[in-house]
């Protein structure tokens, strides 16, 4: 059953890869050329966070225009202005317009993340959402880990990685509008508000927040780390491409722990793992340059910190009925990208005015706190949730609509 629904799903998944793949790459991209072309780090951290900021615009607009238009003419549309804004870059030479088409691009993907998730959602039954949704996180974090190997591709004037950018996004929408049959009904998801999920549980809204800044600091400034600690392209992207990795690996046997033991503990071990490996690379960056400690030590950062988003909403939904769970996923990527848009500028100007290893410092911080916080739940905070649920990946591309190929939601919306 499960083996034929992944079959059945397999131009979704390869949509998603490809559009992850181009994601991923110009991240890393977007910093390294920024860098040639003399942008400040300062600058090129701002010009990132203007991604992420759209972003929050895109995740209370994008199901709206699916609702409106359609699965089809929505992810046509959205994914031509990405594909038109990575052209664009290749063209201009200046952080403004950069910023502008890195808005652009933060607005239109969470569209196309709708589209996929809710065209998943419609081929999935109570037995296979949970299976399809790791299949689904798995694809959206590879595909941004592969992109970072195009990095090493020769590209001696700068336009032929945002060409194969524009193509790889162009050739996402083959796979996935011809998987599409006919659009499927949409309606855009409800939401609860921040006040109301932080009244129902303070910490797993915390920890989204501290995470989203955790996770723009680290995407972004991860290229700016190499940068400074002077590493070749390619040496960059495999940086990037092993925090991702290790965010991979540690979400699935952190998950599980956390299904076993009360969920603050395992937060709180997780971030204070993630403080002592930031802490070891803020103080050895320079003598692990070069090095295969060095990708070790950053994907062993990824394991420990990127999953806590995934905690965090799994904590959440342990203090939720189910009927809340979609509802409830709005307010908490709402907040989750509000800190990735701040993430970036806090670790590009860490390093501008303190050096590269200060990167991991100011994680190092983010995820001291976040175990603070777990420990005074934990202690200060209510008896663990009676009845619990399962912690699923959750990726930090996600939107609410994902949160329908939770089974526990799901159950009780058909009921309804």
């Amino acid at each position: 059953m499960l083996a034929r629904r992944i079959y059945d799903s397999w131009p979704l998944f390869l949509g998603m890869l490809l559009l992850m793949i181009s994601n991923g790459l110009l991240v890393t991209l977007l910093t390294t050329r920024a860098t040639g072309l003399g942008f400040s780090q300062t600058q090129i951290a701002f010009m990132q966070a203007a991604y992420p900021l759209a972003a929050v615009f895109g995740c209370l607009v994008a199901p709206r225009i699916v609702a409106a238009v359609g699965h089809i003419r929505s992810f046509g549309a959205l994914a031509s202005l990405c594909s038109t804004a990575a052209l664009i870059h290749m063209v201009t030479a200046d952080p403004w317009s950069w910023a502008a088409m890195r808005a652009l691009a933060g607005f239109c993907f969470p569209g196309l993340y709708v589209v996929a998730e809710s065209w998943l959602n419609g081929r999935a039954d109570n037995q296979t959402r949970a299976a399809l949704l790791s299949v689904y996180f798995i694809t959206q974090t590879g595909g941004a880990a592969l992109g970072q190997f195009l990095l090493y591709l020769p590209d001696s004037d700068g336009t032929l990685l945002f060409v194969i950018t524009s193509v790889l996004i162009s050739l996402s929408l083959v796979p996935m509008l011809l998987s599409a049959r006919q659009g499927q009904a949409f309606e855009a998801p409800a939401r609860l508000s921040v006040r109301e999920l932080f009244a129902i549980s303070p910490l797993g809204l915390s920890v989204g927040f501290l995470n989203g800044i955790s996770q723009g600091a680290f995407y972004v400034g991860l290229g700016l780390f190499g940068v400074a600690l002077g590493l070749p392209v390619g040496d960059i992207g495999l940086l990037v491409a092993a925090g991702t990795l290790g965010g991979v690996l540690g979400q699935f046997p952190l998950g599980a722990l956390s299904d076993r033991l009360d969920r603050r503990l395992v937060i709180a071990g997780a971030a204070a793992a993630g403080l002592a490996a930031c802490l070891v690379i803020a103080a050895a960056a320079p003598m692990l340059a070069g090095t295969p400690w060095l990708y070790a030590a950053v994907a062993l950062v990824g394991a420990f910190v990127l999953p806590l988003y995934s905690l965090g909403v799994a904590h959440t939904n342990d203090r939720l009925a189910p009927e809340q769970m979609v509802a409830a996923s709005g307010g908490l990527v709402l907040v989750m990208n509000v800190g990735i848009v701040l993430g970036p500028p806090a670790g590009g100007l860490a390093i501008t005015h303190l050096g590269a290893p200060a990167l991991f410092g100011c994680l190092a911080l983010l995820q001291g706190a976040t175990a603070l916080l777990a420990v005074y739940r934990l202690v200060a905070g209510e008896k663990r949730a009676a009845e619990t649920g399962t912690a699923l990946p959750v990726g930090h591309a996600a939107t609410p609509v994902a949160s329908r190929l939770n089974p526990e939601a799901h159950e009780v919306m058909q009921e309804d």
